[in-house]
């Protein structure tokens, strides 16, 4: 089990500092009524991507994605994790390079939520993608077999409230699993 750096002291005032680095305003925050999400304090490896990256998660949603692939795999579905916990940095360095890509501010929070206010930092979420040929975080995903299964079977776990055009994100709770788009 690893353990990640305890921030919660200083938690909200750095969340404040990466804001106001990357000119994202209280205002902005506000508006888009977001909800902070604390940085996960124990974290686990719950896959090993083909290239040998270790996708991190807290202990019991690292045991439902485990139970989920399974059973997709029974079904002949392959799913992968395509990005697991990240730091409020890592979103940030997101942001940054979305930015210097030329993009709009608005244009990245489209899809990218601030630091701070992704539900990757929780832990328990996770994107999803697989081996059929289809982009990760593509709309060409709805496409796949993967997706298919995901809406249909949901392996007992993603909540139909939470199924959008698009699944991409899979939220892992101690209920269950709940993707959203």
């Amino acid at each position: 089990m690893e353990k990640m750096p305890n921030n919660a002291t200083d938690g909200p005032e750095r969340i404040k500092a990466v804001l106001a680095s990357l000119e994202i305003s209280a205002d902005l925050i506000a508006a888009r009524s977001l909800v902070l999400h604390p940085e996960a304090q124990e974290l686990v490896v719950a896959a090993i991507g083909d290239d040998g990256r270790e996708y991190l998660l807290m202990p019991a949603a690292a045991a439902k994605w485990r139970e989920m692939s399974a059973a997709a795999l029974t079904d002949g579905v392959v799913i992968k994790i395509g990005s697991a916990f990240r730091s409020v940095e890592r979103q940030a360095e997101i942001i940054r390079a979305k930015l210097a890509e030329g993009l709009s501010l608005d244009a990245v929070l489209c899809t990218s939520a601030p630091p701070g206010y992704s539900e990757h930092h929780s832990g328990r979420a996770i994107d999803v993608t697989t081996d059929e040929g289809a982009a990760p975080l593509e709309p060409e995903f709805e496409k796949t077999r993967a997706f298919r299964w995901l809406s249909k079977t949901r392996a007992g776990l993603v909540s139909r409230s939470h199924i959008r055009r698009t699944i991409r994100m899979v939220t892992i709770t101690n209920r269950g699993t709940g993707a959203s788009g």
